[in-house]
């Protein structure tokens, strides 16, 4: 499953919010595309902030960090991950 992460740094706390689940279609295997907000602690600092997502995520999703790749948006505030 693909979804889109707009990341917000710096927070106080850190969580991870499901804003809305759109459907896309663009003749992809997973049709599904859901959009998640997640505010981390950590500053966008050699991929401290990166790190700190992929941690929430797998939380969030009761899974283990090495299941959640990022797969783009490395330096950006919005980045899709790829949930194996």
């Amino acid at each position: 499953m693909k979804i889109i992460v707009k990341a917000k740094t710096r927070s106080k706390e850190e969580k991870v919010e499901r804003l809305n689940q759109p459907s896309l279609n663009f003749n992809m295997a997973d049709k599904e595309v859901v959009i998640y907000k997640v505010s981390v602690k950590e500053a966008p600092v050699a991929g401290q902030a990166n790190e700190a997502i992929i941690k929430a995520l797998a939380k969030y999703f009761a899974m283990a960090p090495a299941r959640v790749k990022l797969i783009t948006g490395q330096s950006s505030k919005q980045k899709v991950f790829e949930i194996l």
